[in-house]
């Protein structure tokens, strides 16, 4: 995997201070530690940061042309480049390597922007070209793959791979969006396309973005979206059937590589899949890797064990102590922005210890949003039926003056909060599906702001988010809306995002087989109760790898990558938790009530409520934080 950067100037030629490019570059340096280089020329510069994976002795970045007009810096993996190579030699192209970068060259020269269109796999690139006097960036359909990028106030267009790439720049404004606030505090990540700063955004997943010097506008375009349509009908057996080639096929075409591969094992029903189809395509073991914690109800290494039996993997596994806190400052510099899923402890570990073996893993993201497989599914499947007895006029007052009124149980199981079902009563489907994914409640975040951010934030909420992705979902079925909105939301703010700087930080490539956008598009079809039967999610990919998996595998109750967060702020973060929130940067920035902060704090510490997930989210806040990037007036 690797690294992009770059400077295009919009209007003039001016040459880019090559100092400049050379310390965006150089940020990224954990991208791609292998090689490095830049190109400058009047008007533009271009930069990249090698792990090599494919056609190691060829394939140097950046990359031109045999005339030398179009010039290419790519960060992913093309799995068809071999196919759409031949098809190019077919049309007059001549290759001098065997590298799918060449292919993203000829391929834009043939068929322009529609390229991308013809790309299977995960990638975000920058194409310079001298003729057009043009700069065009891609991102992959999920956005496996990040891409950041700004207009500077002289007119210079920057982009890279992580936000600290732009950062190293130093005329970036850095003025906190305050909509990017509200996001976080709601979702713990902040959504596509905003990024903490009000200047910076990044490239939506399945966009491309096309600037051309003199122009007044940028082109932005959406090449493609998931579309769930029901399609032709088949009996169980045969989707079964049809699913596991189309899995295997997916993993497949991501066994290519030049140097040591393998992958992560969880011991849950994706991960395990994937493994499982890697040992029947490849002739030596499969490499697998595996964290475990030293509190049970986190550890899920006995499921990992028996899946890595069954197919005789190389397993190793490494137990996490449940005092494993003091990356809290080193995921909040890898992240450069809030970030708050605890679980990329874990997967910052997982990495780390994959990556003492191989350089490319394959992982099972994504199963979750393909096959319904969140128990937050089948909660708003639930809800979604009562919903459909009364109307929102009369369950809005009916239901919310109730969920007002009932105690909050946070500390009980789902089951047994009746405040929480009120609430969601109380909503549409999508405001309650943003309500049971939210970290903060609406309350929580009037509580926690302060005066000043509030007044900014007056004409803003994080509902216009999940509002924009619902009025673009092709379907009216309630579970695929969820999934949609989980697609455009968590699954790229969130896991993808977690993946991508967990792996980079270790160098460590991950491939991602069930967001192959084939078998995504095949999914989407499927019709509801292939996904989620009664309570059973996953039901048909569970179904069919029942011959090839452990029954407890695939039929034991979810359990998740966390954390022990509430005991680790009642124990060996108490005192930080105290002094960070209370004491430190944060009540510098004016963007909180320091009283309710207190609140929260002691409530937690006390043990008379279980405020981790706020706690958390307050403090990676906090550790990402600058006084200059976030004051607040006004």
């Amino acid at each position: 995997m690797c690294g992009i950067a770059g400077i295009f100037d919009i209007r003039e030629q001016r040459l880019p201070e090559r100092s400049v490019l050379e310390a965006m570059n150089q940020s990224q340096f954990h991208r791609g530690p292998d090689e490095g280089a830049i190109h400058i020329e009047p008007g533009a510069g271009l930069a990249h940061r090698r792990l090599s994976i494919i056609d190691l002795a060829s394939g140097q970045q950046p990359m031109f042309s045999d005339d030398g007009k179009l010039c290419v810096v790519y960060n992913g993996e093309i799995y068809n480049f071999q196919e759409l190579g031949r098809e190019l030699k077919n049309l007059g192209y001549t290759f001098k390597t065997n590298c799918d970068t060449e292919v993203i060259l000829y391929a834009w020269r043939h068929w322009g922007p529609n390229c991308v269109d013809r790309f299977r796999g995960m990638f975000a690139f920058a194409l310079y070209d001298q003729q057009q006097q043009s700069l065009f960036l891609a991102r992959d359909r999920f956005g496996i793959k990040p891409l950041f990028y700004a207009l500077l106030p002289d007119h210079q267009f920057i982009f890279g791979s992580e936000l600290k790439v732009l950062k190293a720049h130093p005329s970036l404004p850095r003025q906190l969006d305050p909509r990017a606030v509200e996001d976080y505090f709601a979702l713990g990540y902040i959504p596509e396309p905003k990024t903490v700063y009000q200047n910076v955004n990044k490239l939506r997943p399945g966009h491309t973005l096309w600037l051309k010097r003199g122009a007044s506008m940028p082109e932005q375009h959406k090449y493609w979206d998931i579309t769930f349509r029901t399609g032709p009908e088949s009996s169980e057996k045969e989707t079964q059937e049809e699913l596991l080639a189309r899995i295997r096929e997916a993993v497949r075409v991501r066994l290519v590589s030049e140097v040591p591969l393998g992958a992560f094992l969880s011991g849950g029903v994706d991960s395990s899949a994937v493994v499982a189809m890697m040992a029947q395509l490849q002739e030596d073991p499969v490499n697998t890797c595996a964290i475990g914690f030293d509190v049970k109800q986190f550890n899920e290494t006995e499921y990992a064990s028996q899946v890595a039996q069954r197919y005789r993997t190389n397993h190793v596994e490494h137990r996490v102590g449940s005092d494993d806190f003091d990356l809290l400052d080193t995921l909040a510099a890898l992240y450069d922005e809030p970030y708050a899923d605890s679980s990329a402890i874990p997967t910052y570990r997982v990495c780390e210890l994959a990556r003492q073996r191989v350089t490319v893993a394959l992982s099972g993201d994504g199963g979750d949003e393909m096959f319904a497989g969140y128990r937050r599914y089948r909660w708003h499947m639930n809800e979604e039926r009562l919903r459909g007895v009364l109307p929102l006029s009369l369950r809005r007052p009916l239901f919310g003056t109730l969920g007002h009124l009932y105690p909050k149980a946070d500390w009980a199981p789902r089951v047994f909060r009746a405040k929480t079902t009120f609430q969601a009563l109380a909503r549409n489907s999508v405001e309650a599906y943003l309500h049971s994914v939210s970290i903060c409640s609406d309350q929580q975040r009037q509580a926690m702001f302060s005066l000043a951010l509030k007044e900014l934030l007056q004409h803003y909420s994080v509902d216009s988010v999940f509002a924009e992705h619902a009025a673009n979902c092709t379907s009216e079925d309630p579970l695929s809306l969820i999934q949609y909105l989980d697609m455009k939301t968590y699954l790229v703010g969130d896991i993808l995002t977690k993946v991508d700087r967990a792996s980079m930080a270790h160098s460590l490539e991950v491939r991602v087989p069930l967001l192959d956008h084939p078998l995504a598009e095949w999914s989407a079809g499927l019709p509801r109760n292939q996904k989620l039967r009664g309570q059973e999610g996953k039901y048909v990919l569970k179904k069919a790898f029942e011959p090839l998996l452990p029954h407890d595998v695939l039929y034991r109750p979810k359990m998740g990558f966390g954390v022990p967060l509430a005991n680790w702020f009642r124990g060996p973060l108490k005192e930080r938790l105290s002094r960070d929130l209370l004491e430190g940067g944060l009540a510098r920035t004016g963007l909180f009530n320091q009283h309710y902060l207190e609140r929260l704090v002691n409530e937690h510490q006390s043990g008379l409520r279980d405020y981790s997930a706020p706690l958390w989210t307050l403090l990676m806040f906090q550790a990402s934080i600058s006084d200059d990037d976030f004051r607040v007036t006004g």
